[in-house]
């Protein structure tokens, strides 16, 4: 029998509790009996299971008091939790604590959350698992005014990890509602990103980076990688600008929301387009602010970000983007390496006497030459077919990047290929349709242990 932990009634003490302790002990030890879609097969693991779950809830209950705003998701955790026991563990079903559970209600800085699911965890764990994580909100009153005024963004959430389960001592920093387990699809009404984990791996890579590129940082970039809280918040800026551009501009078709196949390189510039509008955003803004007479507190924080979201973006994208993960339709990598070519191929980059260096007044306009082009690449595809416009987009990364030898592509695709279904243009990418430059082929061989070391990485690691 699974007794009843003390009450906590303080959040900010809640992961030191031992209620937390039993409930993620629980949870760590439940997962082991779970196959991949979340259910637990075997009857031999029932009992053992039935403890597990009796030890989650108890937990669940005892540090309820200390999450009053999470009390609905909560009790409804509770239920399905109970529910999916009481079935025999099938596939788990926690759409009704899902819907409930409603954290873009509560962007107060510092608010904590509670969150309980059987989930897969985006580049953790593929498997839906049960996920057990303590997390805290992070919402500066300068980003309250940007989400108020022209950046409007009801769904984004801006968190920072205090404790976990295994599927986030991981690459993962998202936590999407998509990923748990649940029998329909409901209407999304937020998604959260973890910018401390973000911060804190972007401090660790960069400051690596730069003394092997031998780069001289600006003198605010700088600052950043000393001083995690100013990092956060500028990942927060460049998060909520990137998140809502998914849903803005002169879109034939946003890959996000309907989920079909395609090329991994149109995922690139989608990504990119929406990390480019979060750069020359903030330089609209930094241009606006300075020009002002006078600021308030709030801008004078927004100005001071704006500038910092500019490097965040440079530094993260080529340093980091373009030599993290696998080489297997790597789209995020890609997006990197078209960045950094780019911008050397506009001379305002260069790779001189093996030091890196920028023309610093001249890089917001060459950044912002690549967003019009991207820009352009999209308004264009609304009167284009879609295979035409994948041809459009794969000619435009090939006039800055250099693709495989082995290429089908770059040759041109064959007649039966192109008279055919969508898929066959899909199937001819190689999985490393642009591999690495000899830069980064050189950075990547000694960046790798720095960025393997950034798995699990949290701010409290910094």
């Amino acid at each position: 029998m699974i007794g009843e932990p003390e009450v906590v009634e303080d959040a900010a003490r809640a992961e030191a509790s031992a209620a937390w302790r039993m409930l993620k002990d629980a949870a760590i030890a439940i997962r082991e009996l779970q196959v991949k879609d979340g259910s637990i097969p075997a009857a031999d693991d029932h009992d053992a299971a039935h403890e597990h779950v009796a030890a989650i809830t108890a937990g669940i209950r005892a540090l309820a008091p200390a999450f009053p705003h999470d009390a609905e998701y909560l009790a409804a955790s509770i239920v399905d939790f109970d529910r999916w026991a009481t079935g025999g563990f099938g596939v788990p079903d926690f759409l009704d604590s899902l819907v409930a559970f409603q954290p873009q209600r509560h962007r107060v800085d510092g608010i904590r959350h509670l969150i309980v699911f059987p989930m897969y965890t985006q580049n953790g764990s593929p498997d839906r698992l049960v996920e057990a994580l303590i997390v805290e909100a992070i919402w500066p009153n300068f980003i309250a005014d940007l989400e108020a005024g022209d950046y409007g963004n009801k769904l984004f959430v801006s968190l920072r990890l205090v404790d976990f389960t295994p599927g986030y001592d991981t690459n993962s920093a998202v936590l999407f509602p998509e990923t748990v387990a649940m029998r329909e699809i409901p209407p999304f009404t937020w998604g959260a990103i973890f910018q401390d984990r973000e911060a804190a791996r972007y401090r660790r890579v960069v400051r690596v980076a730069s003394e092997i590129t031998k780069l001289d940082l600006p003198g605010p970039a700088a600052r950043m990688l000393d001083d995690q809280g100013l990092t956060e918040k500028t990942f927060v800026m460049w998060d909520i600008i990137h998140d809502r551009t998914h849903m803005r501009g002169d879109l034939p078709f946003d890959p996000f929301m309907i989920k079909q196949r395609m090329p991994y390189f149109l995922y690139s510039l989608e990504e990119l387009r929406c990390d480019l509008t979060a750069f020359r955003e903030s330089v609209a803004i930094q241009k606006r602010l300075r020009a002002a007479e006078t600021l308030s507190a709030a801008e004078a924080e927004t100005l001071e970000h704006a500038g910092l979201v500019q490097y965040a973006v440079i530094f993260d994208r080529i340093f980091r983007f373009a030599i993290t993960g696998s080489r297997v339709r790597n789209y995020d990598g890609l997006g990197g390496q078209l960045l950094f070519a780019w911008l050397h191929q506009r001379g305002v980059l260069h790779w001189t006497d093996t030091q890196l260096t920028f023309d610093w007044d001249e890089v917001p306009d060459a950044v912002i030459a690549l967003s019009d082009a991207v820009n352009d690449l999209y308004w264009r595809s609304i009167d284009r077919p879609k295979k035409a416009h994948w041809l459009a987009a794969y000619a435009l990364v090939n006039s800055v990047l250099t693709p495989n030898p082995a290429s089908v592509w770059a040759r041109g695709l064959p007649d039966e290929v192109l008279v055919g279904l969508p898929k066959g243009y899909t199937d001819a990418v190689l999985d490393d349709e642009f591999p690495l430059s000899m830069f980064f082929e050189a950075l990547e061989k000694k960046m790798r242990p720095v960025i393997e070391s950034t798995s699990g990485i949290r701010a409290s690691d910094e």
